[in-house]
């Protein structure tokens, strides 16, 4: 996958709940340009596994949203593509570079007479399958190739992770489940968007195209294991590839757009990471409800490395927000583990998965960025070679089965519990494979195998069939959360997100106290002084660079402002090159309406407390 870029769920309930979960945010082009592609080989002989996943583009190449050209939109199946690394930019940092991987994946390739699309039960969205979130008024109706993380400025000062901060066969019911919501096995809140199904979906026309290989279900080498830390698990500390004994390299932190050292105050023995060249783990600390997510983790010379770290709330939205817009390793910056397929729930007896899954697309069936968006709400990242796609659906985008697809077909029950699911909640789209139509995601290590007596053209010609009937949701009248509640669709709009991060390009301008941006607190934090000392932040790091978030020029916004200590915040923002409105000196509590002009860019100017540690945060949303 391609790292940097994040979303966020919002209900109208209070997290991510959004009328058309396309339209809720547009996302567009990335803000980098790159390209990137990766060769697959046509293998014409059936293997004994089905259930490896496809080629993954390595989910840290993701991070910032990129600038894309345009590309061909043909559907034909890729059959071949270049091996040539995509590169990621992260907010004020350098662009990445590394090595490309070209391994074929070892599923065989779909050579089976074309399935039947499905009757389409849909709507169709408005241009090119390009979804249109609004309110629905009317009646209910194989390896893969990596992608190098981002390179950031290099930073080695050790850094501690945050430590503070009626059931039916169709419908699964929480009471049956070991857990409740936000929990190591019932993750994120009830409301998130993981955890509710859209009512009376409308759909999207476009298909999902053949590739090279058929569609799977799978755990292994690009799919993640799931650590649960416990109270007397030892702290461990994560350093950046490369390190040595003498020369310490930090670990690339998006939501601080810095390197730095990353130490974990519990770390489960077990964690093992997955083997495929982004090298997933996550770990789940149930004392500070916090998902670590790493991309590349890996054991060097007695040291932990990684090349990405994030993280997520455990009863949060399960994606990312405008303000901390990278959560996760995945390319849309969610937890690896969002979506997953989990170990306990394979066997729980329940007709569908009690949550919405997480998949890949490959090429042919991504959107460019173009003619379509790269992402869309709630997803807030993407890859970033997205002009390398020539399919129509962003990332980020619900893919359901209609409510006429046949599952008394589906004659595997593994396979038939994830169609009941991809009808019930569907799946995400949360990153890109290659060769691969799509990619469903299972637990590292849970035994789950479509085919466990070796290759079955049966189930094969099962999955070709729901590729062919997969759409994307393009809006829905309502939402039905974890606990049953119904929830009013909005879209992103009306979501109230904060798009403003203290993040970043901060520069002392007078005084002499220290001050520096906490990934864990999400503050810009002076040290105790008793002289005033202001720093400034110049560079626009400080605006989300999520494209869906930003607000639309001539309408309002308000700036409020949260400090302590008696530190205060101002924030000047500009049109081009001239300055539109300065809120002067804020002091805690207090807010200004500003009208948003074109070509937006903000500075940010702290000024700390004299009585001791202060601190600023900041938030920037819609005015209603």
């Amino acid at each position: 996958m391609t790292l940097f870029s994040r979303t966020v769920t919002v209900k109208v309930v209070s997290t991510l709940l959004c009328t058309s979960l396309a339209a809720c945010g547009g996302g567009g082009a990335d803000t980098d340009s790159a390209t990137a592609a990766m060769t697959v080989s046509n293998i014409t002989t059936p293997v004994a596994a089905a259930t490896v996943p496809a080629v993954d583009n390595g989910d840290a190449a993701k991070l910032t949203p990129v600038s894309v050209v345009p590309t061909s939109s043909a559907s034909q199946p890729v059959s071949q593509s270049t091996g040539s690394a995509s590169t990621v930019s992260v907010p004020s940092t350098a662009s990445p570079s590394g090595p490309s991987s070209t391994t074929p994946s070892v599923v065989p390739p779909a050579q089976v007479p074309s399935a039947q699309p499905v009757p389409a039960v849909v709507a169709p969205a408005t241009g090119t399958s390009q979804p249109v979130f609004q309110p629905v008024v009317s009646a209910p109706t194989a390896p893969a190739a990596s992608t190098p993380r981002p390179s950031v400025p290099s930073s080695t000062t050790p850094s501690v992770v945050p430590s503070t901060p009626a059931p039916s066969a169709q419908t699964p019911s929480s009471s049956t489940r070991d857990g409740v919501f936000g929990t190591y096995l019932r993750p994120y809140a009830a409301d998130s968007l993981w955890n509710s199904r859209p009512l009376n979906p409308v759909f999207g026309t476009f298909e999902i195209p053949k590739s090279s290989y058929f569609p799977t279900v799978a755990s292994g080498a690009y799919s993640t294991g799931v650590f649960l830390a416990s109270a007397t698990d030892a702290p461990m500390t994560v350093v950046g590839p490369g390190s040595t004994a003498t020369n310490t390299v930090g670990v690339a932190d998006p939501d601080s757009g810095t390197n730095r050292v990353i130490t974990l105050p519990r770390w489960p023995a077990a964690v093992l990471p997955a083997s495929g060249t982004d090298g997933h783990a996550d770990i789940v600390d149930p004392i500070t409800n916090i998902v670590h997510s790493f991309w590349q983790l890996k054991q060097q010379n007695g040291r932990w490395t990684a090349a990405m770290y994030s993280w997520s709330k455990l009863g949060g939205t399960g994606w990312g927000d405008p303000s901390h817009y990278y959560q996760g390793a995945r390319a849309v910056g969610i937890p690896a583990s969002a979506g997953l397929i989990r170990k306990h729930e394979i066997k729980d007896g329940l007709a569908a998965y009690p949550h919405a899954l997480a998949m890949s697309l490959t090429f042919n069936g991504l959107a460019n960025g173009v003619s379509n968006p790269a992402y869309i709400f709630p997803a807030t990242a993407a890859d970033n070679s997205a002009n390398a796609n020539t399919g129509a659906i962003p990332q980020g985008s619900l893919l359901m089965l209609p409510p006429n697809f046949d599952s008394s077909a589906i004659v595997n029950p593994d396979l038939r519990k994830i169609v009941e699911t991809l009808k019930l909640y569907g799946a995400y789209v949360v990153d890109r494979n290659t060769g691969t139509p799509f990619v469903i995601y299972v637990e590292n290590d849970a035994g789950f195998n479509l085919m466990p007596k070796g290759w079955d053209n049966s189930v094969a010609d099962q999955l070709d069939k729901i590729r062919a009937a997969l759409r994307q949701v393009t809006s829905a009248q309502a939402w039905v959360d974890g606990n049953g509640d119904v929830i009013a669709a909005r879209n992103a709009p009306q979501q109230n997100l904060n798009i403003v991060s203290m993040r970043g390009g901060w520069y002392r301008q007078s005084g002499t106290g220290a001050a520096a941006y906490d990934p864990v607190t999400q503050n810009f934090s002076f040290a105790a002084t008793t002289t005033k000392t202001v720093y400034v932040n110049a560079n626009n790091t400080g605006l989300t660079p999520v494209k869906w978030a930003k607000p639309q020029a001539g309408t309002y916004v308000n700036f409020t402002v949260r400090a302590t200590g008696g530190a205060r915040l101002r924030l000047q923002v500009k049109s081009g090159n001239s300055f539109t409105h300065d809120t002067w000196d804020l002091v805690d509590g207090k807010s200004v309406r500003i009208l948003w002009p074109a070509n937006a860019s903000i500075v940010l100017i702290a000024s700390s407390g004299t009585s001791g540690p202060s601190s600023v945060n900041a938030t920037l949303v819609p005015s209603t």
